[in-house]
């Protein structure tokens, strides 16, 4: 069972630990334990209660008709929430409480009801990418578990390949053409995948190769393909002291292309060739694929990043 401070409790909810400390203390939503140093902590029925307890307040339920609701009660309510809300926040929480719960039709529901409601792009920039988030802060502290976090990352996974493949086809010859793949060893595949279909969805020809690909493998795809550029994630793999090497060796086997790198450790200092790239914000790379990349000059673009 995870343990959670109400600091924990307030980053993951979105809920003020003030206004957690009231709901608790007047109205019983909560209930912590002590520790033998008298701290108070919360568990992942208290996280999931708090997140159910925050959407029904946000879509205008009182605080004191949510307290009494048995835990079925509260769930039913959530799930018959009116559907229209474009609270970002509010969504993410019901996510996260489906989650929790493990209740994958619940995620389910709630994702479609976010891409119909936003549109696609929208609904992974607002939802699904502050969702991950909220997750990596779970990760890091030990309160989400492997079940959980690979049966979120595989839905997400399936939205996005949906999506793409809904995409018409882009004929190469007619499109700036680009080469997707992450390193040997690298499996965190969500950012990748989204960005196959920025590119796609803006008429540029990708050819995806995917997960745990080795770099020597790529000159003999760019000789034949002869890409505009090359485009990678650097997450979990390589080791920090090595992505220097790495992306020295990218650079070599790619002379000729530009070369894009995103990921926490593509964010490290180490010194970038001159045909490489780093990205940061989803918004430059999306003008980037639109061709109107206004911060191309200085080479600095950032993105969201998987959870883990």
């Amino acid at each position: 069972m995870a343990h959670f401070s109400i600091s924990d409790l307030e980053q993951l909810s979105g809920v003020k630990a003030h206004t957690i400390r009231i709901w608790e203390q007047r109205y019983g939503i909560l209930r912590p334990v002590r520790t033998a140093t008298n701290i108070r902590t919360y568990c992942d029925d208290d996280l999931r209660r708090l997140l159910n307890v925050a959407t029904l307040c946000n879509r205008g339920y009182r605080i004191s008709q949510v307290a009494k609701m048995t835990e079925p009660e509260l769930a039913k309510a959530v799930i018959s929430c009116d559907d229209a809300s474009h609270n970002y926040c509010q969504q993410v929480n019901g996510l996260l409480a489906a989650m929790l719960e493990m209740n994958e039709l619940q995620l389910t529901r709630l994702l479609n009801e976010a891409i119909k409601r936003s549109g696609f792009e929208q609904a992974i920039l607002h939802v699904a990418y502050p969702f991950l988030q909220r997750i990596g802060v779970m990760w890091q502290t030990g309160t989400v578990n492997p079940a959980q976090e690979h049966l979120v990352t595989n839905l997400l996974r399936q939205k996005l390949l949906a999506a793409t493949d809904g995409l018409a086809p882009v004929q190469p010859a007619a499109a700036r053409r680009w080469i997707l793949f992450l390193p040997e060893g690298e499996m965190h595949e969500l950012a990748l995948l989204f960005m196959n279909y920025i590119l796609r969805a803006r008429g540029h020809h990708v050819l995806y190769l995917g997960q745990n690909l080795p770099v020597q493998e790529l000159k003999a795809v760019c000789n034949s393909y002869q890409p505009y550029a090359a485009l990678t994630v650097l997450t979990a793999v390589p080791e920090r002291d090595e992505v220097q090497d790495f992306v020295n060796e990218l650079s070599q086997t790619c002379p000729d292309i530009t070369l894009f790198l995103y990921g926490p450790l593509a964010q490290l200092p180490f010194h970038m060739p001159t045909n490489a790239v780093r990205l940061r914000l989803i918004t430059d790379f999306m003008a980037l694929a639109e061709g109107i990349c206004a911060c191309a000059c200085d080479k600095e673009v950032q993105l969201p990043v998987q959870a883990s």
